[in-house]
């Protein structure tokens, strides 16, 4: 990269004066290059990737935007996207981070962030369509969560895996699964909250002050146990954390029946993007979610 002619495009795109003193390489992610930028004005955050991420680099802006306005929980403010030359960037700004913090506080930030719920017609999806990782996810507007779980969520994951030579008795039970999919939520009517939609341990952290934040999100509407499910898959997450959002916004009883049904999803995109062991991983899952009904 010739920092100085990239100087020159972020200065036209931020419509101010940008001097790129130095660029230091920062590590922790696996889908984008990472950098932090010291300039005359003060520090930034620049992920860059090949020009074809260009779309994933405008819809985490519109993300963070939405977290943003929320008011509920911190995030890096996005500061624009483009392209230079053949590549794509993404500049934000910078925050020192640490894995240590106020985690009670941590939960309660994300349950105020769940109580933005949608109350249009539809309300389960969101006003685009955006990706998990790097594979595009579809959130195409419903009016049930059911209907948007099943066509937006699982099964163009399990179609996926058919593409990436998965085994067909994944499908077949993938769609029995889908078929099912009522019995879970006979006594439980989730609203469309604002989600995260990716919140694994490596999507949060804190501040140096201690404050939570929270990054790389795929946001749409739709039951806020998926934000808490998968916070479970990876860990990354303590009891205190846990506790936090119990207080502000508690749980359904039932949630831990349906925590697997959500991180069905999780591990179908993990299939997809790495292969390997997630096929059976997943399958486990859906046998054992068909023995509960």
């Amino acid at each position: 990269m010739n920092w100085k002619e990239f100087s020159h495009t972020l200065s036209q795109a931020l419509s101010q004066s940008i001097h790129i003193e130095t660029a230091a390489p920062v590590s922790g992610g696996d889908i984008h290059q990472a950098f932090k930028l010291h300039t005359h004005t003060g520090n930034y955050f620049l992920k860059l990737n090949h020009l074809e991420a260009l779309p994933l680099f405008e819809t985490e802006v519109h993300n963070l935007r939405a977290i943003e306005r929320s008011g509920s929980i911190l995030c890096p403010k996005p500061l624009g996207f483009g392209r230079h030359n053949e590549q794509a960037w993404l500049l934000m700004e910078h925050l020192e981070l640490t894995s240590r913090g106020d985690d009670f506080q941590r939960g309660r930030d994300l349950a105020l962030m769940h109580h933005q719920i949608n109350h249009e017609t539809k309300p389960f999806g969101w006003f685009e369509n955006n990706y998990i990782g790097h594979t595009p996810q579809l959130n195409r507007w419903h009016s049930d969560w059911v209907g948007f779980y099943s066509e937006e969520r699982l099964r163009p994951q399990l179609e996926m895996t058919q593409l990436n030579d998965a085994p067909r008795q994944l499908y077949d039970l993938g769609c029995e699964l889908i078929d099912r999919l009522p019995n879970w939520f006979q006594n439980y009517q989730p609203e469309a909250a604002l989600l995260h939609g990716d919140l694994w341990g490596g999507n949060s952290a804190f501040t140096t002050s201690g404050d939570a934040v929270v990054f790389d999100p795929a946001c749409y509407y739709g039951d806020r146990e998926t934000d808490l499910a998968m916070s479970e898959l990876f860990g990354g997450f303590s009891d205190a954390f846990y506790a936090g959002y119990n207080e502000v916004f508690p749980l359904d009883r039932d949630y831990a029946k349906r925590k697997p049904l959500y991180n069905l999803y999780h591990i179908l995109n993990h299939y997809n993007l790495f292969g390997g062991h997630y096929a059976q991983q997943a399958q486990g899952i859906i046998e054992q979610l068909l023995k509960q009904e």
